[in-house]
C-alpha cells in the first residue's frame, strides 16, 4: 500500500480526516504485481463470481441535482470507477448495475463509452434492499447465457469504488466456505440511544461493536432465498443484507476486518476526497523522454533528480525505447530542444485515444522545450498556436497536453532555480491535471 500526501486540490481537514490511509493502486493502474495478484485470485476462485451494485440512490444528502453515482471525477462517472475495480478481476463474471428507471439510459451511455463490458443493466426498486432482490433476479433465470448464475454473488455499494482485490478475494472465499460474509470496521465514535424526548437513554460498550460495510459477498441461493422470505417490513425499512441472510437461512455471516479505504461517497466534499486520492494515485510515477541533444538528456537528468514520485525513468526519444513504458504509467514528460522533435511523442501518446489506457484515466503530456536561444516574437507566436491546435486535438481523446520552456544558461545558481521551478510546474501539471491549462505554453 501507499500513504498519500495531501493532494494540491483538497482541503486539509477532509483529507486528514478520511485519506492518510494505503490505497493498491493496482484499483488504478495496470502493473505487474496486479496481474500477479489476479493469476493468484483466478487458481484460488475456481467457481462463478458475479456482483450486485445497487446505484438507484438519489443522492439527498449530497445535496446535488445529479445523483451522487454519476457525478464525474474527471470527466468519468463516480460507479464507472467502481465498475472497473471489478471488471479488472478475470475472476468476476457479470456485474449487474440496478439503476432507478429514468437512469436507465444514461448508465448504458457510461456502460458504452467507458467500455465495461461485463455489465448487465437492471431496474431498481422504491428501497435498497427492493433494488439488490431485482438485481439477484437478474441471475435466476438459467436460459439467459449473458447472466449465468453464479455461486457467490458479491453486494457492494456502486459510491464505494476504493475496493481492493486482496479484501474482495477474502469476502468472496469465505462466502463460499460459510455461507455469507462481509467487511466491517472499527466504529469511530460511540454509539447512545435517546429517548423519546432528547435525553440519553444509554449507550453501548464500543469495544463490543463494528460498522458494517461492504462489500458482502453470499451463496447465491442463500441470499436468493433470504430475500424470497424476508417481509415487507423488511423491504422497506432494512438496510442489512447479512441479517436477512440469518434471520431467513440461519447462516451466520464470517466478518472480515475491511481496510480505512471502504469510506462511502456520501456528502459532497466526498468527492473532492475521492478525486484526490485518484489524481495522486495516477501522479505516483512518470516516464521523461529525452530528445537526442546533450543538452536535453542533461535536463531530463536534472529534473529527475527534482520530481518528488514513486517512479521516474528516463528514456531515450526512440519509439522502440517507449513502447515498454506505454502502460506502466500516464504521465510523460518529453524535453526537446525543438517543436519538431515533440512529434515523434506526440504519435507514441495518440495511440491512447482508441485504447483503455487513455479512455479510463487522462493520459499527461509535459513537453518541456529547451530554449537556447531569445526566440523572435513572430517565431514564439508560431509555436504558441502550433501547440494549442495539438492540444486541442487530442484532448478529445482524453490525452492532456501541456507545456512549459526554460532558458538554458550556464550560472549553475540559475540553472539550479530555473529547473526547480520546472520540477514543481511539472509536478502541479501532473497532480492537478487541469484541463483548463492545456494548450498553454508556461515559462519556468
Amino acid at each position: 500500500g501507499i500513504t498519500f500526501d495531501m493532494p494540491l486540490s483538497c482541503s486539509n481537514r477532509h483529507i486528514k480526516q478520511f485519506h492518510q490511509v494505503p490505497l493498491d493502486p493496482g484499483c488504478l493502474l495496470e502493473c505487474d504485481a496486479e496481474r500477479s495478484a489476479d493469476r493468484l485470485g483466478c487458481a484460488a476462485v475456481d467457481f462463478p463470481v458475479a456482483v450486485v451494485l445497487p446505484a438507484g440512490g438519489s443522492g439527498e444528502r449530497m445535496g446535488l441535482a445529479t445523483p451522487k453515482q454519476f457525478c464525474t471525477i474527471l470527466n468519468r462517472p463516480l460507479i464507472s470507477f467502481t465498475i472497473q475495480a471489478f471488471e479488472r478481476l478475470s475472476w468476476i463474471g457479470t456485474v449487474v448495475v440496478v439503476v432507478a428507471k429514468e437512469n436507465h439510459d444514461l448508465m448504458l451511455n457510461i456502460v458504452k463509452k467507458f467500455n465495461h463490458t461485463k455489465v448487465k443493466v437492471v431496474h431498481g426498486g422504491t428501497t435498497r434492499h427492493r433494488s439488490i432482490f431485482n438485481g439477484l433476479r437478474a441471475f435466476s433465470s438459467t436460459t439467459d447465457s449473458l447472466t449465468p448464475k453464479p455461486k457467490v454473488v458479491i453486494i457492494h455499494d456502486a459510491v464505494r469504488p476504493f475496493v481492493e482485490e486482496d479484501l474482495l478475494l477474502k469476502i468472496t472465499l469465505a462466502a463460499k466456505e460459510q455461507g455469507a460474509s462481509g467487511a466491517i470496521r472499527p466504529l469511530v465514535s460511540t454509539v447512545i440511544a435517546t429517548t423519546s424526548e432528547g435525553y440519553l437513554d444509554h449507550s453501548l460498550e464500543r469495544a463490543k461493536y463494528r460498522a458494517s460495510e461492504m462489500p458482502q459477498g453470499f451463496l447465491y441461493d442463500i441470499i436468493f432465498q433470504a430475500y424470497q422470505r424476508c417481509s415487507e417490513f423488511d423491504f422497506e425499512f432494512g438496510t442489512e443484507c447479512l441479517h436477512l441472510a440469518l434471520q431467513y437461512c440461519g447462516t451466520n455471516a464470517k466478518l472480515i476486518d475491511g481496510p480505512p479505504t471502504l469510506w462511502k461517497v456520501t456528502y459532497k466534499r466526498d468527492l473532492a476526497a475521492a478525486e484526490a486520492i485518484i489524481k495522486e494515485t495516477l501522479s505516483m510515477s512518470a516516464c521523461i523522454i529525452a530528445g537526442a541533444e546533450a543538452e536535453a538528456v542533461e535536463l531530463a537528468k536534472a529534473l529527475q533528480k527534482n520530481l518528488n514520485m514513486m517512479e521516474t525513468d528516463v528514456i531515450p526519444c526512440a519509439k522502440e525505447s517507449n513502447t515498454e513504458y506505454l502502460s506502466k504509467t500516464r504521465n510523460f514528460i518529453h524535453i526537446s530542444r525543438t517543436a519538431s522533435n515533440f512529434l515523434g511523442t506526440l504519435d507514441m501518446v495518440k495511440r491512447f485515444e482508441h485504447t483503455d489506457h487513455a479512455r479510463l484515466y487522462p493520459v499527461v503530456v509535459v513537453w518541456v522545450q529547451l530554449n537556447m536561444t531569445n526566440k523572435s516574437v513572430d517565431s514564439q507566436k508560431t509555436d504558441e498556436l502550433a501547440f494549442r491546435t495539438l492540444a486541442s486535438e487530442v484532448i478529445l481523446g482524453n490525452v492532456l497536453l501541456y507545456g512549459i520552456q526554460i532558458d538554458h544558461t550556464k550560472v549553475p545558481e540559475q540553472w539550479e532555480r530555473s529547473v526547480e521551478r520546472l520540477a514543481q510546474i511539472t509536478v502541479a501539471l501532473i497532480r492537478d491535471r487541469n484541463a483548463a491549462l492545456t494548450g498553454q505554453l508556461l515559462h519556468a
